[in-house]
């Protein structure tokens, strides 16, 4: 029996457009950029970001964080940073005689790891625990993070030297990797124009208990069991491609992605869905998620490297071989 699908609140929509109109008052283009942005932030989710500078990276998480009245914080990653900057640590007072525990800039709503793969793993592993749990350990005293509360990191894909690659642990901890292009032209102007002319001052719209509202009815969007079972096969055919009818790609996946995977497909197309207005989500909603979940989770084969393949094109050849389930009628009639 098929549930009964109610129309999203009003309220719901206008909020979340009033968020979005208050980033795009700043932030020029970087549209497919800023909804990942938010489906991670309503799936409750982190990001990995890899974009040249100059981008808007840093200003969009900024400026995000201004319309919601939440905190910023940004980190940059550097190779003599140590744990203890990211988490806090544990300071003798000498008046006291005591220890007292400060929290590190980790303790905020939207944290920016400016450039995360300049620091050495163990910094890097640091935010493992934070990042899943959202709670911080230090001497044995736990300590939650505030609520809600998003990692967004990025990396920078033109440099090598210095840089130290992510461990395969902390790389499945994000919900997923977007690519940040250059500006079209048109956009580049509007830019330029907008950075040299005056300041815009951004209005918070929301409060984080809004945003965290918007979270617990993210949760609330029905996923159809077919759509669960798509995911399910995506991500199986990058473990065992033989199995689905891809043996030809067998040779180029050393490791495929785990249940994070699936989890995060199901999670991002209820996101996606409640943005576009919906309680229930539609194919549509998952397939345009899978390349950004799935990249950064396949570790592929030398022979892949070497023949020039990278993770988006696998990913696609999977699609292909894998179709997504039809439209429910239900949905349709709703649609219409």
């Amino acid at each position: 029996m098929t549930p009964h699908l109610s129309t999203p609140d009003p309220a719901t929509a206008k909020l979340m457009e009033q968020i979005l109109y208050e980033v795009k008052r700043v932030v020029v283009g970087q549209d497919r950029f800023l909804e990942r942005v938010m489906v991670a932030i309503l799936a409750q989710g982190h990001l990995l970001v890899e974009g040249v500078p100059g981008l808007a990276k840093t200003l969009t998480v900024k400026t995000l964080a201004g319309t919601v009245r939440g905190q910023f914080k940004r980190i940059q990653f550097t190779p003599d940073l140590v744990p203890a900057d990211l988490v806090g640590t544990r300071i003798y007072n000498q008046r006291t005689g005591d220890f007292g525990t400060t929290l590190g800039p980790v303790f905020t709503n939207l944290l920016l790891a400016d450039e995360i793969n300049r620091a050495p793993a163990k910094v890097q592993s640091a935010l493992l625990e934070v990042m899943q749990e959202r709670q911080v350990t230090i001497a044995g005293e736990t300590h939650r993070v505030p609520n809600p509360f998003l990692v967004m990191a990025t990396q920078n894909p033109i440099e090598t030297e210095g840089t130290y690659p992510l461990p395969e642990a902390q790389v499945d901890r994000f919900m997923m990797k977007v690519l940040v292009d250059y500006p079209t032209d048109e956009e580049e102007y509007v830019i330029v124009e907008r950075v040299t002319g005056p300041a815009v001052t951004v209005s918070a719209v929301a409060t984080t208990e809004q945003l965290a509202a918007l979270q617990r009815e993210c949760r609330g969007v029905y996923v159809d069991p077919s759509l669960v079972q798509y995911a399910v096969k995506l991500v199986s055919a990058t473990r065992d491609p033989a199995r689905h009818g891809l043996a030809d790609l067998a040779r180029f996946i050393t490791f495929g992605a785990s249940p994070r995977a699936t989890i995060n497909l199901t999670e991002g197309a209820r996101a996606l869905a409640l943005m576009r207005g919906r309680s229930y989500a539609l194919p549509e909603d998952m397939t345009d998620l899978v390349a950004d979940v799935l990249r950064h989770r396949l570790v592929l084969s030398y022979e892949a490297l070497s023949e020039g393949l990278d993770a988006d094109a696998l990913i696609g050849q999977i699609m292909a071989k894998i179709p997504a389930p039809p439209r429910p009628l239900e949905h349709d009639k709703l649609a219409a």
